[in-house]
């Protein structure tokens, strides 16, 4: 399999759910995205300000630049809602250019940085890649929940869903 293909698509979709999902969150009332909804990170607010910590802040800096920044998971970088939602649709859109500008032999190598605590680490590339939007989709799913549980209308973010509407286009 050609790594630009499968991971452009991972980028490509991506965007496609991020966006989904903040319309959906769009329609929230204040007091339901900021009220504790028992998620790991407490909030809706408070769990997409994670997704643009560790998908922006942490690991886009790794990948595109081979910094180690250090913020905290639960830190709130970004208390205004849209412009978190702008925030975090245009960090995902960034992710595809960075991929394609990666030689092929690149995905067949390492990443090496520091982690949060300090300590040098080394791990595959391509798989700490797929881990950058596996994360995303894992606290994607915990919002659709949260949508779920208040009773709102929540997208299907499914990624066969994101190839059927590309297919179609």
């Amino acid at each position: 399999m050609n790594p630009h293909t499968h991971f452009a698509q991972l980028a490509r979709y991506n965007v496609w759910a991020t966006r989904r999902l903040l319309d959906a969150v769009a329609a929230l009332p204040e007091a339901d995205y900021r009220r504790d909804l028992g998620l790991f990170f407490k909030s809706i607010h408070g769990t997409l300000n994670h997704l643009l910590v560790g998908e922006h802040f942490l690991w886009f800096a790794r990948f595109a630049r081979g910094q180690s920044p250090t913020v905290a998971l639960d830190s709130e970088v970004e208390p205004d809602r849209a412009r978190l939602a702008q925030a975090l649709k245009g960090g995902a859109a960034n992710w595809l250019a960075l991929i394609e500008g990666w030689p092929a032999e690149r995905f067949d190598g390492v990443l090496s940085y520091t982690t949060m605590r300090g300590t040098p680490a080394t791990l595959p590339f391509a798989a700490t890649l797929a881990h950058v939007f596996n994360h995303g989709t894992h606290h994607r799913g915990q919002i659709s929940a949260a949508l779920t549980a208040l009773g709102r209308p929540c997208p299907e973010l499914d990624l066969v869903y994101c190839l059927q509407e590309e297919a179609r286009a």
